[in-house]
């Protein structure tokens, strides 16, 4: 199964643009054709991936699948948390901007504490320990959200990775107040790719007591993965998945492409091609007059300050990217199946357009 997409179809604005991988789509297939299959989750698809992801991750954790990632979050958040508790996390995590309150809203209110800051860390997207203890140890009255949980996002909402020490050191310190550690892992393969490491060494291994692993955003069609390392965390998750709409029926049609994924280290293949094309639109944006990267990209993003009348240009030429940093601020995200001719077409009308 080749991917025969346009490279004038490829944009920029999200690696969710793209479309399911071969290999997801293979599994999906041979899951169809399987026969009659048991519902909810009793499947052999479902079994299977999730062992291998007890392989992936080298331990016996609890493995659950939701149809996408703001419930993946959500729903871990609210196990972790009683409705009095508070999570920790930055300005610019998923959970704090773009869930619609669906974190609070589970949890039947625990309130976000964002750690603002101005270090160098924070400017990148990065949770702190520092952070951690100055809003833990704010307040200890009754009239305080009582902090229970820090989450960070890996790779970062700005492209940026934490390395194995950096969870661990945030691990220690949420550790020395009594607080779990949760890992939005929308683009952790991407993370994984960059900082060639075991996915066990940056997380129950660093401390991580729950991941929600993503794979709509490297090659999967829906589905994320909620995997407990700390199993304690996991009591009556199945009811919470079931009474939040997030138990499929036909559960294999969600599991099956994790196999996939996850078979011949397709999931690392296609997140380390996501993150050479970034290399290759970071290293192009560099030679364009008047565009200034933010920061080399260690994922699969590329973040810069454009001038106005190029962002106007290259919308105006069809062009799709998200602007939401301070100023002229524009994210370019690429994807499994982003093509070297469609990273080369963008950077080409950024130096025809740029006048």
């Amino acid at each position: 199964m080749k991917n025969t997409m346009n490279t004038t179809q490829q944009q920029f604005a999200s690696d969710n643009y793209a479309g399911a991988c071969p290999e997801a789509l293979q599994a999906l297939l041979e899951a169809n054709d399987s026969g009659h299959e048991p519902a909810y989750g009793d499947d052999r698809w479902t079994e299977r991936s999730s062992n291998m992801l007890r392989e992936l991750f080298e331990i016996d954790c609890d493995v659950y699948y939701v149809f996408n990632g703001t419930a993946a979050n959500s729903l871990a958040l609210a196990a972790m948390c009683q409705s009095y508790h508070s999570v920790i996390c930055t300005p610019v995590a998923h959970i704090e901007t773009d869930e619609c309150g669906g974190p609070e809203f589970f949890s039947n209110g625990s309130k976000l504490l964002v750690a603002e800051g101005l270090s160098a860390a924070a400017q990148r997207g990065k949770l702190t320990p520092e952070a951690i203890e100055t809003l833990v140890t704010k307040r200890s009255d009754i009239h305080y959200p009582r902090p229970k949980v820090a989450s960070i996002t890996q790779a970062t909402e700005l492209g940026t990775v934490y390395s194995v020490d950096e969870v661990r050191a945030l691990s220690w310190m949420a550790k020395k107040h009594k607080l779990k550690l949760h890992m939005d892992g929308a683009r952790f393969a991407n993370a994984v790719a960059h900082l060639g490491c075991k996915p066990a060494e940056i997380t129950w291994k660093a401390g991580v007591d729950v991941l929600c692993f993503g794979g709509t955003k490297n090659g999967l069609p829906v589905g994320e993965a909620v995997v407990f390392f700390d199993r304690e965390l996991s009591q009556d998750f199945a009811w919470r998945v079931k009474q939040a709409g997030q138990l499929a029926s036909k559960m294999r049609f969600i599991s099956a492409p994790w196999v996939g994924l996850l078979d011949n280290n397709t999931w690392l293949r296609n997140a380390g091609h996501a993150n050479a094309m970034a290399q290759r639109l970071y290293k192009g944006m560099l030679q364009i007059q008047g565009v200034q990267v933010l920061h080399a990209p260690e994922a699969n993003g590329v973040f810069a300050h454009l001038p106005k009348a190029l962002v106007d240009a290259l919308h105006a030429k069809g062009w799709k990217f998200y602007q939401f940093i301070a100023g002229s601020g524009c994210r370019f995200m690429c994807a499994w199946d982003t093509t070297q001719a469609s990273v080369d077409a963008l950077l080409a009308d950024m130096h025809s357009l740029n006048v």
